[in-house]
């Protein structure tokens, strides 16, 4: 049984009669009556008292009528799903995000992403730099907001360059300046990302602070900017965080800018060959709204 054999049958039970329905089908005949025939042989049953004028449906015919109806709704409805997974209207996609690009570009994309393509799946997945690189080359997601310095591997788009900041417990007596030199920082515990997150991060601190004459006492690693957030307000230590951070107004500490600090740059990163049209939407709403 073919999708044709169903089309004639509902043309010949829609018009109750061969001529009509084989001109709508713009066949002729002949031909339509032996695919009907055809039909009625593989099913085992007429589906059409031919005696009966104007012709009328069997009583097998009017329970096959339904029945034929639901499978070519379904059919379209497969083809046009099909389509908009084609153009990438429908579909799944999984977004690896930092800290700070929540706290930056990602909400509105996603907002207007999902303004355009409601129906669109997504996946969000809230992962460090170094662990969103490992799961952008092994397509456990498709894009990434991520701080990135090694780019040769992926497609990339820098959304955002911001400068570091200063976290400090709120008591600490170095917040009652408002712009701090980094030498000030010289018998500071630090609170700093572990070296393999995002590789290049803590070695530009590193780097900063032996610009300035002194390395870093880094008293505790911590991945997520949450948990650094966190040891700040205990005491632990004081860090330099992007200074989009500031949003998040942790209760307990305080942000205070830098003097001769370098910039982050927050980045849009994919590998080109993982580019399905439900990303390709992505990317056009991403790169445009930013």
């Amino acid at each position: 049984m073919e999708l044709r054999h169903l089309r004639y049958f509902l043309a010949v039970a829609e018009t109750l009669n061969f001529s009509r329905a084989a001109e709508q089908l713009n066949m002729a005949q002949p031909p339509l009556s032996q695919q009907i025939q055809a039909l009625e042989k593989e099913l085992g049953v007429r589906l059409f008292d031919r005696n009966k004028r104007p012709l009328q449906l069997t009583y097998a015919g009017q329970a096959f009528l339904p029945e034929v109806n639901g499978v070519m709704a379904q059919v379209e409805r497969a083809r046009y799903i099909a389509q908009q997974a084609s153009r990438g209207e429908v579909g799944q996609l999984a977004i690896g995000f930092n800290s700070a690009a929540m706290q930056t570009a990602l909400p509105e994309i996603l907002k207007a992403f999902r303004q355009q393509f409601p129906l669109v799946n997504i996946r969000l997945c809230e992962l460090d730099s170094q662990i969103q690189l490992e799961q952008l080359s092994n397509g456990q997601i498709d894009c990434g907001f991520l701080h990135l310095q090694q780019r040769e591997q992926f497609n990339h788009h820098i959304l955002l360059k911001e400068p570091l900041v200063v976290a400090l417990p709120d008591y600490h007596p170095l917040a009652e300046q408002q712009i701090l030199d980094l030498n000030l920082l010289v018998d500071e515990t630090f609170i700093l990302p572990p070296p393999t997150m995002g590789q290049s991060f803590y070695y530009q601190v590193l780097s900063l602070c032996e610009t300035h004459g002194f390395t870093p006492k880094v008293i505790q690693e911590a991945r997520l900017l949450q948990t650094v957030l966190g040891l700040v307000v205990s005491g632990m230590g004081i860090a330099l965080v992007p200074e989009s951070i500031k949003k998040l107004q942790r209760t307990g500490v305080v942000y205070r800018h830098l003097e001769h600090t370098f910039e982050i740059e927050t980045l849009l990163a994919w590998r080109q060959e993982s580019l399905s049209p439900v990303l390709e939407r992505f990317l056009h709403v991403a790169l445009n709204d930013s």
